[in-house]
């Protein structure tokens, strides 16, 4: 698999190992994204921040023996990021295609991530390429692409951010197949911390088990709750040595909130479940 990544501007490509994605299934979500390409349906993945929704794309283009060319979404992400532009190169104009465009045109599978924060009028470059047309127009060229068949629109969305100024439009949402990811079952969450941590299965557990308890306190004021990349985390530090109470502060609790009641109260969930 190669994997291709871009922040708004394209970069030089980054091939990276060819080794499976770690990804364990919660249900049936890999024969339903299978399908999904095989139909040429574009894809939504939505779910909370940390959840897997990156890592199952990863998992599906290598499954699929397709490079994935992934976008981050942000505010500044202009069309021409994701289409290409002209570029001035050995005293001569040149045009450039963005990584939307060579996804479309190569059958990569395109991935924009958090699309929710990218810029309302640059979404709506992709509405030609997620209904049965197919087809991406370069205006500055007047070029109109055919999508090569294996190509496929990916977006990850979280419905956590929805604001008036920050939600997906019903003309883009009602184009995708959508999968809705949450964190996995407990049983399965401790799995792949042990797994990707590399830490004992007993401790896995007791992450698990905070992040449970830190979830329910949603309601008490934390906007998100710990996600399975953020117990992925302490799980590494604690396998590198660190002290289990400062690794789970260092990477749970700070990066949660900045509230000195919220970390008092979750420092004392550390206590009773450690």
């Amino acid at each position: 698999m190669t994997l291709i990544t871009y922040e708004g501007q394209p970069q030089s490509d980054r091939h990276l190992t060819d080794r499976e994605p770690y990804y364990l299934a919660s249900g049936n979500e890999i024969d339903l994204f299978a399908a999904a390409h095989d139909a040429r349906f574009p894809l939504m993945i939505k779910g909370p921040t940390g959840c897997g929704k990156t890592r199952f794309a990863e998992y599906m283009a290598y499954r699929l023996e397709l490079p994935l060319v992934t976008v981050a979404c942000h505010e500044d992400l202009f069309a021409s990021d994701l289409i290409g532009r002209y570029l001035l190169k050995n005293d001569e104009t040149v045009w450039v295609d963005g990584p939307l465009t060579r996804a479309v045109r190569s059958g990569f599978i395109c991935y924009l991530d958090e699309i929710v924060e990218a810029r309302k009028d640059t979404t709506v470059v992709i509405h030609p390429l997620t209904d049965n047309r197919r087809t991406l127009t370069i205006d500055k060229k007047g070029e109109t692409i055919q999508a090569h068949p294996r190509f496929m629109m990916v977006i990850s969305y979280n419905p956590g951010y929805q604001s008036v100024l920050k939600d997906l439009k019903q003309s883009t949402r009602q184009r995708f197949v959508t999968l809705e990811f949450n964190y996995p079952p407990p049983p399965k969450e401790a799995e792949i911390v042990a797994h990707e941590g590399r830490i004992e299965m007993e401790t896995a557990v007791k992450l698990v088990r905070l992040a449970g308890k830190i979830r329910r306190m949603r309601e008490h004021g934390l906007t998100e709750g710990a996600s399975t990349r953020l117990l992925i985390y302490a799980a590494q530090l604690i396998g590198r040595g660190i002290p289990l109470r400062e690794a789970c502060h260092c990477s749970i609790c700070l990066p949660l909130t900045d509230d000195d009641r919220l970390q008092e109260t979750l420092h004392d969930l550390i206590d009773d479940i450690f």
